[in-house]
């Protein structure tokens, strides 16, 4: 056995190859489509009879630039995410993530980590008013836009890509941005996942067109009208707009009960007038007695009103010693009752009329209407909000938290907050990657506060720098010198991000504050990562310049890199959690690391010895993970070396060792 060298074809230089995966996929499905090692169109077109379009004409949507951009959305990712410690909260233990960079290039990345494990995507994205596209997308160099962009290189004075009307290709730019991201977001779905997007008038039609493509008709769930502004502009001429929309998408159509408002108490009555008279046996511990109203004691046999309770029981701390039987006019048959309790539904008595009453596991809540109200929201961080607010709320709200006014049209947390009610669960994954002002990771913070859940967050934004220039009114330049002003004042770098993390860090403190007690449950940190270029030289991000493999270079790690930099490119390149534990420990004075709990080991120091992979397979066993990988540097030791390493490893029941 000898050390396999990891090169490009392991794809640990790139992220998530999505052509070869759908290829796969489909060989999976109907392997005799393949022939010689292509893909035989013609067999395929024969298992697949009627369902083949043969017309030249039919429904299609279409725009300048969709072919370019489809094929954006299938090409790897060449960069990585590197860390950045000082920005983070708890990084040792928080389960949270700020990933800064695009987010074409980021949602690339997070393809192999976290494919089919995001609950809800939450986005804001641009409304292409005309002058905020700031997305300019270059399909042969993503990663050296994004340095354009965030001022990392000389960008020749075009740092903003506004789309305005007279470009020619104003709606064709939009839906190119947003075609690429939408159909990457859709691969981190879970199967039960649900995709939220808030979209102005401007481009609703599109993006309902272009959603249905990517997700699929049948995926659809509803368009939400949300009342954005109580206070609508008075000198529009034609209509004062008062609404924006949510459409909503589920990655595959589901019999999920979507959560809107509280039912009152949360529970449903049993009885219904007009049903036959049964007698329903039910368990003793399913049935709660409200104790205000049935102190511990006897409760006698008779009849209550419309209820019958057919023998005597005692009561004790709310609930009856012994199984009991009701007599009356109730929905279900005894059957049913079985059934429903098998899945977890619980029952309530609140008065002396014994009118028995029903709670299911997923219920408690009506179903969300598709006009979401407008009701005041106080903007006192953590009081309790009952309702949605609007864009006021969310300002004076924000502004409050971050002394200053720094976002034009923040969404309220309120909104965020009850849409995540419609589908979330305790450990489930938001995702938002048109991040902004950071409205949903505050909302994911304080809904784990009311509920006692344990959300986690990924929030991607685009590290957009600030420029007053960029400013279209007097008013909007002079947001961006209070914005700017500010930064420097807490001696941040002068971009968007840096407000949206502030915001958290801030929000997660007034939390601390105010809930002391509860604050300890709760992970109130983040981990901060920024996208970057590969951190193995010999490649700069051009596919073109492929032929030549990543590793061949003896010391094949950037200068400028750290090992945990390395460290958290092969977490991302091997498809690991980014917030898997991570545990560090000196062998023979060289530095080791052990992720989630011993499944993978790296070591990345130069001068490696045996003893060194002798203390590797003795931490392995005292680890004791079902399997266990181990990667090194591949100059970091002589072939000597090398050989008695396998062998040591080997020893320890180590099969899977790999070298960059």
């Amino acid at each position: 056995m000898s050390i396999e060298k990891i090169n490009k074809g392991d794809n640990l230089s790139q992220s998530e190859n999505i052509i070869e995966g759908n290829i796969d996929k489909l060989k999976a499905l109907f392997p005799e489509i393949l022939a010689d090692g292509k893909i035989d169109f013609n067999v395929l077109r024969e298992i697949l009879g009627n369902e083949v379009e043969e017309d030249e004409e039919y429904f299609q949507f279409n725009w300048s630039g969709k072919s370019k951009s489809r094929r954006e959305s299938q090409k790897p990712s060449t960069g990585t995410l590197r860390p950045e410690y000082k920005d983070c909260i708890d990084w040792d233990t928080t389960q949270n993530l700020y990933l800064e960079g695009d987010n074409l290039e980021v949602l690339k990345l997070l393809q192999k980590g976290y494919s089919g494990k995001v609950k809800m995507i939450y986005i804001d994205p641009p409304y292409n008013r005309g002058s905020d596209l700031v997305y300019k997308d270059n399909y042969n160099d993503n990663l050296q836009n994004y340095q354009q962009v965030t001022g990392q290189i000389d960008s020749d004075g075009n740092l903003l890509s506004t789309n305005t009307e007279n470009d020619g290709r104003f709606h064709s730019k939009w839906l190119s941005m947003m075609y690429p991201r939408l159909r990457l977001a859709r691969n981190l779905l879970s199967d039960d996942g649900v995709l939220f997007v808030s979209i102005g008038v401007e481009e609703l039609s599109n993006l309902k067109s272009l959603v249905n493509e990517i997700y699929g008709e049948d995926n659809f769930v509803e368009i939400f009208s949300w009342v954005k502004t109580s206070t609508p502009p008075a000198l529009s001429t034609k209509s004062r707009k008062t609404n924006e929309y949510i459409l909503c998408y589920e990655r595959k159509s589901n019999s999920t009960k979507y959560n809107g408002e509280e039912l009152d108490g949360g529970d449903q009555p049993l009885l219904n007038s007009g049903n036959p008279i049964r007698e329903l046996v039910f368990p003793k511990e399913v049935v709660y007695f409200k104790e205000d109203k049935f102190p511990d004691g006897l409760l006698t046999s008779g009849k209550n009103d419309r209820v019958e309770l057919m023998q005597n029981i005692e009561i004790n701390k709310g609930y009856s010693q012994i199984d009991f039987i009701l007599k009356g006019e109730f929905k279900w048959t005894q059957d049913f009752l079985n059934e429903e309790i098998e899945k977890g539904t619980k029952f309530i008595i609140k008065s002396e009329k014994l009118s028995i009453r029903f709670i299911r596991d997923e219920e408690g809540y009506k179903r969300p209407t598709n006009f979401i109200k407008s009701k005041y929201s106080s903007p006192i961080i953590n009081k309790p909000i009952n309702g949605v607010g609007t864009n006021e709320n969310a300002s004076s709200a924000l502004n409050k938290l971050m002394q200053g006014n720094y976002f034009d049209y923040p969404k309220p947390v309120s909104l965020i907050k009850y849409l995540t009610n419609f589908v979330c669960k305790n450990n489930d994954i938001v995702l938002d990657f048109f991040a902004g002002s950071s409205t949903t990771g505050e909302a994911v913070l304080q809904y784990n506060l009311e509920n006692n859940t344990n959300l986690r967050y990924i929030l991607v934004q685009l590290p957009e720098e600030l420029n007053e220039e960029n400013g279209n009114t007097a008013k909007e330049k002079e947001k961006i010198r209070n914005t700017i002003k500010f930064l420097d004042s807490i001696n941040k770098p002068l971009n968007i991000a840096e407000i949206g993390k502030e915001r958290i860090r801030r929000a997660s403190k007034r939390i601390a504050e105010m809930n002391p007690e509860k604050a300890k449950e709760l992970d109130l940190g983040f981990k901060v990562f920024k996208l970057d270029t590969s951190n193995i030289k010999g490649w700069d991000g051009n596919p073109d310049n492929l032929d030549e493999s990543l590793f061949d270079a003896q010391d094949n790690i950037k200068t400028d890199r750290t090992e945990h930099d390395v460290l958290y490119e092969i977490l991302l390149k091997y498809g690991l959690d980014l917030t898997l534990p991570i545990e560090e420990k000196k062998i023979e004075s060289k530095t080791v690391f052990s992720v989630g709990y011993g499944a993978l080991f790296i070591c990345l120091a130069d001068n490696i010895t045996n003893a060194v992979a002798q203390g590797i397979g003795e931490w392995k066993d005292e680890l004791a993970p079902e399997v266990c990988r181990v990667v090194f540097k591949d100059s970091g030791f002589t072939d000597v070396e090398k050989t008695n390493s396998v062998q040591t490893l080997k020893r320890f029941g180590i099969t899977e060792i790999k070298s960059i």
